[in-house]
């Protein structure tokens, strides 16, 4: 039987150079996460509103993958199905100079980064690849 293994993020502090915010699987907290800055505009076209390199990926609830990255040479997870977006991956990083619309993860944060990214990367890659693996569906929601 295939269940759904639910990520989700909450974004709880949108600033001028980053956003950060919470991720949980299941409704229990993974990690915390840092994203470029939120621009969306409700009701508008993403065109109008979007800043290439430099924007959070859409609130929404989108299928989640793995697959290889040719940019970081590595299987790693994929966001599909954002509206204006290609490639927005969940990866290791610190600031939102390590993003371009991705999703980074941290063990720890601070006001604009996040921390001990790598381990909280391969705990969360695990479950996701667990999860996958098992014939589950894996989505994101981002809130």
């Amino acid at each position: 039987m295939s269940i759904n293994v639910r990520l989700r993020v909450e974004r709880n502090e949108c600033g001028p150079v980053c956003t950060m915010g919470e991720l949980s699987i299941d409704g229990a907290f993974e990690c915390y996460t840092l994203e470029d800055v939120v621009r969306e505009k409700e009701g508008e076209a993403v065109e109008s509103w979007k800043i290439k390199g430099e924007t959070a990926i859409p609130r929404g609830t989108y299928p989640v993958v793995i697959t290889h990255s040719n940019r970081f040479k590595r299987e790693l997870p994929l966001v599909q199905n954002v509206p204006g977006f290609e490639g927005v991956r969940i990866h290791p990083g610190n600031t939102s100079e390590d993003t371009e619309g991705c999703i980074l993860v941290g063990r720890g944060r601070t006001a604009k980064t996040v921390t001990e990214s790598k381990a909280a990367f391969n705990a969360l890659y695990g479950k996701i690849q667990q999860g996958l693996q098992d014939g589950d569906t894996v989505t994101l929601e981002i809130a």
